[in-house]
């Protein structure tokens, strides 16, 4: 069983996305999961925001997850 923390962007508001992953993704240790689902919204605002900050993450065959494999502040 993982116990990777997870960022479930369902039903969240637009205009709240960009706060709610600095948070997580800044404030925690990757590996990190996000759920964008299939909002093309979403995941552009994951990406943007991983382009933004340095922060590396991967997506495989379920298109609506990401993992967020390293940060900006643990880069080593």
């Amino acid at each position: 069983m993982s116990n990777t923390k997870t960022l479930d962007l369902h039903g969240v508001r637009h205009e709240e996305v960009e706060r709610l992953l600095e948070n997580f993704i800044l404030l925690n240790e990757p590996p990190l999961k996000v759920i964008t689902g299939n909002s093309n919204h979403m995941q552009s605002a994951l990406e943007s925001f991983c382009s933004k900050h340095n922060v590396s993450y991967e997506r495989w065959a379920n298109w609506g997850e990401y993992t967020i494999l390293n940060t900006r502040s643990n880069n080593g």
